[in-house]
């Protein structure tokens, strides 16, 4: 089957599938008031994830992530790893996780195919890693790291929203901890949801003043990958970790999109914002119907705009990040 590609040129190699919506934290930037269920849960059953993952792989996906809310939650999750990593079209199972089950449960899914961990660590300070995220769970979610890394996992990154007022003078500290710790740091920089247009107004730090303040310090930008998402990746001499950083108001920031989103109940989505959604889960019932999977994907793919509308104030219909994944 032949490669997903939209309108503009672009590749889709790289699928971002939530498996839950439910999350356990409380982070300020993205659910403020907690986890506030929209009836009862009807996510993807474990055959449809299967069904989905294999239309997928057939249309040119080698990099799965598997994300939330919190997709450690699902009681179900290293079968989910499981699916995804038996798929000989799939070279990459990675998942973004809050953390709190990592300690132990790292082996567990490094054995079933995961190799790629992203751990939300918004601060080093207990304090203020309370603060935005709601939890008192900072020392569970270090230990889960160090577990993650002993487990072998060949990337571990950790994510981190820079918040003006907040956590933005933890720079320093955070490039202490890389100087002798071989993880990934990726700064994000924050996006307006429909629900944060204040808190955006308020805490919104421009990742370009970042990108300044490490060139100065000597980092310098590495080229790359080509299963890489959108982050600018930039390493030093002096440091065994290297830095990211996702600037979404950044200049052509979505030139090089090679992603693609389905939610929890099965709603493909082209892009982070802007949109409603395409249901696929008609479709994920049954390997039969591949063939008109793949054809809806194709479909869709050339309504993809060229671009996000951020920098114009326009948020779509996401609500908050954990309702698509992130």
């Amino acid at each position: 089957m032949s490669q997903l590609q939209d309108s503009f040129g672009r590749r889709f190699h790289y699928l971002r599938m939530s498996v839950t919506d439910v999350c356990n934290f409380k982070c300020t930037y993205c659910l403020p008031d907690g986890y506030r269920p929209d009836g009862k849960p009807t996510f993807l059953t474990l055959n449809e994830i299967e069904n989905l993952v294999a239309g997928f792989g057939d249309v040119g996906t080698q990099k799965i992530r598997i994300t939330g809310g919190e997709p450690t939650l699902r009681k179900d999750f290293t079968d989910i790893v499981r699916i995804v990593a038996d798929n000989p079209n799939i070279n990459t199972v990675a998942m973004t996780t809050n953390g709190y089950r990592l300690q132990q449960h790292a082996k567990e899914w490094y054995d079933a195919g995961l190799r790629r961990i992203n751990v939300s660590v918004d601060s080093l300070d207990p304090k203020m890693f309370y603060q935005i995220t709601g939890e008192n769970k900072f020392d569970q979610v270090m230990r889960g790291i160090d577990a993650a890394l002993e487990a072998g996992f060949e990337r571990v990154k950790i994510n981190a929203v820079l918040l003006k007022g907040l956590n933005d003078k933890d720079l320093p500290r955070f490039l202490h901890w890389i100087k002798n710790t071989p993880i990934d740091l990726r700064f994000i920089e924050l996006m307006e949801t429909g629900l944060g247009r204040d808190y955006f107004n308020a805490h919104h730090l421009a990742g370009v003043d970042i990108k300044k303040q490490l060139e100065r310090e000597g980092w310098l930008y590495d080229l790359p990958d080509v299963d890489d998402g959108p982050a600018q990746n930039f390493s030093h001499t002096d440091y065994k970790g290297r830095i990211g950083l996702i600037m979404p108001y950044a200049k052509n920031f979505c030139a090089s999109c090679n992603r693609l989103r389905v939610s929890a109940k099965g709603k493909l989505h082209l892009c982070l914002f802007t949109e409603n959604g395409v249901d696929l889960r008609d479709l994920l019932q049954d390997a039969s119907q591949r063939d008109e999977l793949i054809s809806r994907l194709h479909g869709q793919l050339a309504q993809k705009k060229e671009t996000h509308f951020l920098h114009q104030g326009i948020t779509g219909v996401t609500q908050h990040l954990a309702s698509i994944g992130g």
